[in-house]
């Protein structure tokens, strides 16, 4: 799914109400009707709503809303914030409809003017939507304080008020939603980590926009949907043997860490990879027969990863799980990357033993890092906000030639053209040490079988969501394991082949 900035959104409004022969104000009763049957489907109980309006179109979708409800048989009490400022057509005359069925209208003039809210009652913000384009002050922003204070449920219609919708909104105030019901494709606001706990759980609702439009609209930034995965995912050659699908190479662990290995080496097998070597130190190899029979074993050094490695061999390698930051591993790292000629990956104490300047000593098309957030700032600087971070590792990205899978909540997949892929599977009870090392096996086994980059870091970012998320689904968030995550991974295969 493509994500559009404000701008485009505009444009995508006006060619499909042109090429469907709309007047905009239907298209705002059609955004209007999805609205309710979302949440006649999910709040059939609910019997009070508060709904709170801008005098734009955001609010135009918030007085039609009104108007259903009330046609429902719900009670609903509707507060316009009076700005002083004339409002949109389309506001106006939703407003001239609502006056029709009810007299619960009531203009915020002034603070006093504020309503107490019943926890029992949805609020629903209509304050401003996508069309916020400055800071809230004034009489909007002691309205989103009065609201603020609401403790039951919160509706945003397309964006929490207070929020922008294409850049980083701190440090304003936000009203918080418990559900953003937003139009037929995610704004890059929803899909940022700094205001996952302001959006709450988005709902992407089909108003049935224009579809060539967004076949035609070029965007660097889209989402990681199931229709992309099974146009990347290759059928498995039924006369194929172990050689057919690679040998990956994994160079993890050391005394104290040799779980990492592990489980990495686990989910590169379950990735498909006809072979996976583990590189390991000797004096810490004894465990693995016991534990990971199937991998096969090879000695990065005695006691750490400290010798050279011919990795010719290997059709791809990755790098990094628990091999620590010792000066002499990172010597052996340094001396082993240029000799490697397969798709490699860096990841954990790999991207700790690195500086800049190293990646353009050893630039390599074929090279994909996986840094979470405080990887990311300490080798490419610290940024102020998630905004920040990404327009940061786009130009990185760009710069050394590299793909860079930005972990976090809704990771981030990051292209040497500047296209930018953003998974929205997975959730935080995969937040525990370990999930990171599954997620190198994965992308290394999938590199092994001949998934080109970026191909092979979307697909592996989406096989551990999607595992991460039957695991949660069976274990719960507080007690799932990153162990988990692999045993589930074979269910994820089944529903995709």
């Amino acid at each position: 799914m493509k994500i559009f900035n404000n701008l485009q959104f505009r444009e995508w409004d006006a060619i499909s109400i042109h090429h469907q022969g709309l007047r905009s104000i239907e298209l705002m009763e059609r955004a209007a009707t999805k609205l309710f049957e979302w949440i006649s489907g999910n709040f059939e109980n609910k019997q009070l709503f508060y709904i709170f309006c801008g005098k734009g179109n955001n609010g135009g979708d918030g007085l039609a809303l009104a108007r259903q409800l009330i046609i429902a048989g719900k009670e609903v009490r509707v507060f316009i914030l009076e700005t002083g400022s004339g409002g949109s057509p389309d506001f106006f005359e939703n407003l001239h409809r609502l006056h029709q069925l009810t007299p619960a209208i009531v203009f915020c003039q002034n603070a006093e003017s504020f309503p107490f809210l019943s926890e029992d009652g949805i609020l629903v913000d209509a304050l401003f939507g996508t069309g916020l384009n400055k800071p809230l002050d004034g009489l909007a922003l002691e309205l989103i304080r009065h609201l603020q204070k609401h403790r039951g449920i919160t509706l945003a219609i397309d964006l929490p008020s207070g929020l922008f919708s294409d850049g980083p909104s701190k440090p304003q105030e936000v009203l918080p939603a418990t559900h953003t019901l937003s139009f037929q494709s995610y704004k890059l606001a929803l899909l940022m980590d700094d205001n996952g706990l302001l959006v709450g759980n988005v709902h992407i609702l089909d108003i049935g926009l224009s579809q060539n439009f967004e076949k035609e609209t070029d965007t660097l930034f889209e989402t990681i949907e199931e229709s992309l995965i099974q146009m990347i995912i290759r059928p498995r050659n039924p006369f194929g043997h172990k050689g057919t699908f690679g040998n990956a190479c994994l160079v993890a662990g050391q005394h104290g860490m040799m779980g990492a290995a592990v489980l990495a080496a686990r989910a590169c097998l379950a990735s498909g990879a006809g072979k996976t070597t583990l590189c390991v130190p000797e004096e810490e190899s004894a465990i693995l027969p016991a534990v990971i029979p199937e991998a096969l074993c090879e000695f990065s050094g005695k006691e750490k990863f400290e010798r050279t490695i011919p990795f010719n061999k290997f059709q791809s390698v990755g790098i990094g799980p628990g091999i620590g930051t010792d000066e002499k591993t990172r010597q052996a790292l340094l001396h082993s990357l240029p000799g490697i000629q397969a798709p490699y990956l860096l990841d954990a104490d790999a991207l700790n033993l690195l500086q800049v300047a190293d990646f353009r000593s050893f630039q390599h098309k074929e090279c994909v890092i996986t840094p979470h957030p405080l990887e990311f700032d300490r080798l490419f600087g610290k940024s102020q906000n998630v905004f920040n971070r990404i327009n940061l590792a786009q130009n990185v990205s760009m710069d050394l030639g590299i793909y860079i899978v930005l972990k976090g909540h809704h990771t981030c997949i990051f292209t040497p053209k500047g296209k930018v892929y953003i998974n929205t599977n997975g959730n935080d009870g995969m937040a525990k040490g370990g999930s990171g090392d599954v997620l190198t096996g994965l992308i290394t086994g999938l590199l092994a079988q001949g998934y080109p980059l970026p191909e092979a870091a979307i697909l592996g970012v989406f096989l551990h969501g999607s595992a991460g998320d039957l695991a949660t689904a069976k274990y719960s968030r507080h007690s799932m394991q990153p162990s988990h995550i692999i045993e589930c991974l074979a269910e994820v295969w089944k529903k995709l082949e």
